[in-house]
């Protein structure tokens, strides 16, 4: 958003919500622009620049292409057999030869913890994480932060920890909670003040301050989204105890809580199935003609890709305004190869068995399923219980922010998925739902947030490969050969990684909704 376009709703005439936002922006928004345009933003000196190579991926396929960037901002993409010869005068010519050029990554689903529980992540470290992965943008969740963006007070707290710590450009969601559903006023000042669109959990979230939201809840918040042309994401789980499914009780013996399928029983998919089921019901209301068109309901991490997204489908042939997402843990592991007491594989909702594993693929491939986030979410490493290796107590959360784009091709390429395939998951699809115009894909007036990387390339995600994580090795994914090797990744024309090594200082944004 250009400053320019915020004076024009002012000049017909100053309203309170209007003022808020843009002393805000003044305040908050342009300090992290004028950042950007100072020195130390990158390891580019040069501000125009031509990258090169015979695989760029653009919306018209894969391509031998060259791609200039002045300033912030991709100028042309040409189509052309080799590089451009450097001229005097000219703008550098970087040649990538074979890399893979394509847009930036963005993450919709990342819990940065800040502020309040940095022990567990934080700006600084997710957002460098974010850069060394080609992660150029991010939405961040409104918990597991202390206190949890809930309020406007609470948003602008936020805003005011991320200051001077954000190596890519950062969204923020919302929270839908029982206290603000009470008091509608209370949503509509966050979503005024700059939440991107809101989260809820239909079930305990595992944060007391947090607390869980009905489908009636998501019906009553829809017609304010709907105001504001933001989504609704929700985490789909109702609890249902059984007998036979329920969880470890206070005080009750964990018997059998190293292995993975006691921890997996107590989550069925049921659970998942119900509250999309719900949900389907609920977004009714975003169709055309409905009380709630403009809104929109975004399911996170999926992992029944059969009744759940079955619903889900049939809920969008229908004309309700829904998406769904799944993670990559879900693309990787399957519950019977989970080993006993590994509680770094512990999240919510559970991996799930092998055949739902390949159904998941299925579903990405025919495009069924929206997109790809992480759900990065870390914690302190002691909760995780790595020595007790008790599945019912431990936290349940995945750190992956780093290592999504190889991970997503080193399982998918074996399946038969393509680059277009993989910008459309992790990009152009997540830019339409957090409605970031400017990013998701390589063309003239967008943003230059692009990533450089090699398929070929194979490493060992091991003690001596440069993980920037706060918590370094607690990960499902340390161990294993990945391929798909970053080089370098450029935000907003500033390049902010390259092979091991960020830019002098961070210079990222926040990303405020465009009105």
């Amino acid at each position: 958003m250009e400053p320019a376009d915020l004076l024009k709703p002012l000049l017909r005439g100053w309203s309170l919500p209007l003022l808020v936002f843009t002393v805000a922006y003044t305040l908050v928004y342009l300090p992290f622009v004028e950042k950007g345009l100072e020195e130390g933003c990158s390891l580019l000196p040069e501000t125009h620049f031509v990258l090169y190579s015979k695989r760029v991926v653009t919306p018209n396929g894969v391509v031998p292409a060259a791609v200039e960037v002045e300033g912030e901002r991709i100028i042309s993409v040409v189509k052309r057999s080799e590089a451009p010869k450097q001229r005097d005068g000219g703008p550098r010519v970087l040649d990538y030869s074979n890399a893979v050029i394509m847009p930036g990554l963005i993450d919709v689903h990342v819990h940065l913890n800040e502020p309040g529980r940095t022990e567990w992540e934080g700006f600084l470290t997710g957002t460098q994480a974010a850069a060394a992965g080609g992660v150029t943008a991010l939405v961040d969740m409104p918990l597991n932060s202390f206190p949890t963006t809930t309020s406007k007070d609470t948003l602008l707290l936020k805003l005011e920890a991320a200051k001077g710590k954000l190596f890519v450009d950062v969204g923020f969601w919302g929270g839908l909670v029982p206290e603000n559903v009470a008091n509608l006023t209370v949503m509509d000042e966050l979503l005024n003040a700059g939440a991107l669109g809101l989260k809820s959990f239909m079930c305990p979230s595992g944060i007391n301050d947090f607390p869980h939201t009905t489908a009636e809840d998501i019906k009553a918040a829809l017609p304010v989204l709907a105001r504001y042309g933001r989504p609704m994401l929700v985490h789909a789980e109702v609890v249902q105890p059984s007998p036979e499914e329920r969880s470890l009780q206070p005080g009750e013996p964990s018997e059998n809580s190293r292995l993975y399928s006691r921890y997996h029983g107590t989550r069925p998919l049921s659970w998942e199935r119900t509250a999309v089921q719900q949900l389907t019901e609920v977004a009714k209301d975003t169709a055309v003609g409905g009380p709630a068109e403009g809104a929109h309901i975004h399911v996170v991490h999926l992992s029944d890709p059969e009744e759940s997204l079955h619903l889900i489908k049939e809920a969008k042939a229908a004309g309700s305004s829904m998406s769904v997402e799944t993670s990559p843990h879900y693309l990787a592991f399957a519950a019977e190869e989970i080993p006993d007491g590994e509680t770094q594989f512990k999240c919510n909702p559970p991996i799930r068995h092998a055949d739902y594993r390949e159904l998941l693929w299925k579903a990405l491939q025919a495009g069924d399923i929206d997109m790809i986030s992480t759900d990065h979410s870390p914690s302190a490493p002691e909760m995780k219980l790595l020595e007790e290796g008790d599945f019912l107590k431990a936290w349940g959360g995945i750190s992956s922010l780093q290592f999504v784009l190889p991970v997503t091709w080193t399982y998918g390429a074996s399946r038969g998925i393509t680059l277009e395939q993989l910008v459309k998951w992790w990009s152009t699809g997540p830019s339409k739902l957090a409605n970031f115009p400017r990013k998701g894909s390589l063309e003239f007036g967008k943003d230059a947030d692009i990533v450089i990387w090699d398929p070929e390339a194979s490493f060992i995600l091991d003690s001596n490969y440069p993980i920037f994580h706060k918590h370094k090795q607690v990960t499902p994914y340390a161990g294993q050969t990945l391929s798909g090797k970053v080089i370098a990744t450029f935000a907003r024309g500033h390049e902010v990684f390259r092979e091991g090594y960020h830019a002098p200082r961070p210079c990222g944004t926040p990303l405020l909704p465009v009105h």
